[in-house]
C-alpha cells in the first residue's frame, strides 16, 4: 500500500462540497446542480456566467457608481425669508415734488427719498432715460421745480440695516449744532451754517446739516427739516422746522416769497450804479471741466428761469473792492453769485463764477467765497410775530473786513427794497 495516494473522491486538501463539483467519467467535474438535484440546462449556465461574479473570484467586478454627497441641509424659512429682503422691488411710481424739493437735483431728490438706492443704479436709469420729468427725459444734475411730477421706473433697493447709534456721537452732534444756533423755538430754528459745511448729502459728501439733524430726532420720532437751502460754501442763516406743521407752513412761506433774506458779499470792483436791480433769466450750463454753473439765458429757453436781485453798495476799497448788500426777491440756484458776475462784479474766492483774467487777490484776504446769508426776517409760523435773525461774519470774511476798515455793525439799505 503505497503512502500518499489518493482515494476515491479525495484529492489533498480538498473535502466534499469544496470544488465545483464531483468528478465524474473521463474524470471531468461535474457541473453544479440546479435546483432539485437537476443538471443545469444551457439557458441557466449562460445566464449564470453573465452575473457578475463575488469578490475574490477570477472575472473583475463592475465599477460601483459612486456614493451620491449628502445633501445640503435645508435653509429655514426665517433664513430664506432674511436673504430675500436683501433687496426690495418697487413698481412704477409717479412722485410730486414738493415745495421743500424745490431747486433740488434729481440725483439728490432721488437719495432723499429712496436711501437705499445705490449711486450706480440712479446712473443706471437715468442714462438709459428710464427716469422722466413731466413725461421728458431728464440728466442726474438737472434741477427740480415744485410741482413737477417724477416718473420713477421699477427699482431694486438695497436693505439697509439698522445701524446703532452712538450716544456720544449724537451728543458731539447736539453740542455742534447747539454751538451754532442762532434762534430757537419749539416750532423753528436758525442756524449759522459754516462755509465748507453741506446742508445735503451727495455723491462723496458723508458730513452735512441734514445728516446732523436725525441726532435732535423727539421721542415721537420726528426729525427736523430743511426748508429752504444755502450753497456749501456760502455762510450764514439757514432756517430749520422742528415740526410738520411748522415745515408746511414755512414751505408756502418761502414760496410765496414772504421771507425776506439778505446777504453780504465782497466784489470785485465798485458797480458804477451804487444801488439797483438785476433782472435776468437764469439757465444751467456745462461748464469746461464738466461742472454745471448757472449763465444769463434769453426768455424761453429750455431751462430759463426769471431772477431777480436787488443790490446795494455799503463801502468801498480803492475802487478794487465793494461790499455789497444784496436783496434775492427770486431762490434760484447760484443767483446771487451768477448775478454779480452778470453785472461784472463776480464775489471774491468764487471758484465757479470769479471770470476776471490777471486779478490778484489782495494780501491777506483768503481765497474762500465772500458771501454771508446776513440776516433772514419771516412771519413765525405759529403767527407769533416775526422771526427776524442776523448772523456774524464767518471768520475769513472778519479777517478781510477787518484788513479793509469795514465797519459791520447793522446795515441793510435795502430794507424797503420791493418784493417785484
Amino acid at each position: 500500500m503505497r503512502t500518499g495516494g489518493k482515494g476515491p473522491g479525495k484529492g489533498p486538501g480538498k473535502g466534499p462540497g469544496d470544488g465545483a463539483g464531483a468528478p465524474g467519467r473521463g474524470g471531468r467535474p461535474r457541473a453544479a446542480e440546479g435546483p432539485r438535484g437537476r443538471r443545469p440546462s444551457h439557458d441557466e449556465r449562460r445566464r449564470a456566467a453573465a452575473r457578475p461574479k463575488a469578490e475574490g473570484e477570477d472575472r473583475p467586478v463592475r465599477a460601483q457608481a459612486p456614493r451620491r454627497p449628502a445633501e445640503t441641509p435645508q435653509r429655514t424659512r426665517a433664513e430664506v425669508k432674511a436673504e430675500t429682503a436683501q433687496v426690495l422691488s418697487t413698481g412704477v411710481q409717479q412722485l410730486v415734488v414738493t415745495p421743500d424739493e424745490n431747486e433740488m437735483r434729481i440725483d439728490r431728490f432721488l437719495e432723499a427719498r429712496f436711501p437705499q438706492l445705490s449711486f450706480s443704479h440712479i446712473q443706471r436709469i437715468v442714462r438709459k432715460g428710464e427716469l422722466r420729468v413731466d413725461g421728458k427725459r431728464a440728466d442726474s444734475k438737472d434741477r427740480l421745480a415744485a410741482g413737477q411730477t417724477v416718473r420713477i421706473p421699477p427699482l431694486k433697493l438695497e436693505q439697509q440695516a439698522e445701524r446703532p447709534r452712538s450716544a456720544k456721537a449724537d451728543a458731539d452732534t447736539i453740542g455742534f449744532l447747539r454751538s451754532i444756533t442762532l434762534y430757537e423755538d419749539d416750532d423753528v430754528m436758525v442756524l449759522n451754517k459754516p462755509a465748507g459745511l453741506a446742508v445735503q448729502g451727495g455723491s462723496g459728501t458723508t458730513r452735512h446739516v441734514d445728516g446732523m439733524l436725525a441726532a435732535l430726532t423727539d421721542k415721537d420720532g420726528q426729525k427736523p427739516r430743511l426748508v429752504h437751502r444755502l450753497d456749501k460754501d456760502t455762510a450764514g442763516c439757514l432756517v430749520i422746522a422742528k415740526s410738520r406743521f411748522a415745515a408746511a407752513t414755512l414751505a408756502k412761506t418761502f414760496r410765496s416769497r414772504a421771507a425776506r433774506k439778505v446777504y453780504w458779499a465782497l466784489v470785485a470792483g465798485v458797480p458804477r450804479v451804487k444801488q439797483g436791480r438785476i433782472s435776468t433769466y437764469l439757465a444751467r450750463e456745462e461748464a469746461y471741466d464738466g461742472d454745471q454753473r448757472m449763465a444769463v439765458a434769453q426768455h424761453g429757453e429750455d431751462g430759463a428761469m426769471h431772477a431777480v436781485t436787488y443790490y446795494a453798495v455799503v463801502e468801498t476799497a480803492a475802487q478794487k473792492l465793494a461790499w455789497l448788500s444784496l436783496k434775492p426777491v427770486t431762490g434760484r440756484t447760484h443767483q446771487l453769485r451768477a448775478h454779480t458776475t452778470h453785472i461784472g462784479h463776480p464775489i471774491v474766492g468764487d471758484p465757479k463764477y470769479f471770470n476776471i483774467l490777471n486779478w490778484e487777490l489782495p494780501g491777506g484776504i483768503q481765497n474762500k467765497l465772500h458771501l454771508l446769508a446776513r440776516r433772514i426776517v419771516l412771519p413765525h409760523p405759529r403767527g407769533k410775530g416775526a422771526i427776524d435773525v442776523s448772523a456774524p461774519l464767518p471768520p475769513h470774511m472778519r479777517q478781510s473786513w477787518n484788513l479793509l476798515g469795514f465797519d459791520d455793525a447793522p446795515y441793510d439799505p435795502i430794507i424797503e427794497a420791493p418784493d417785484e
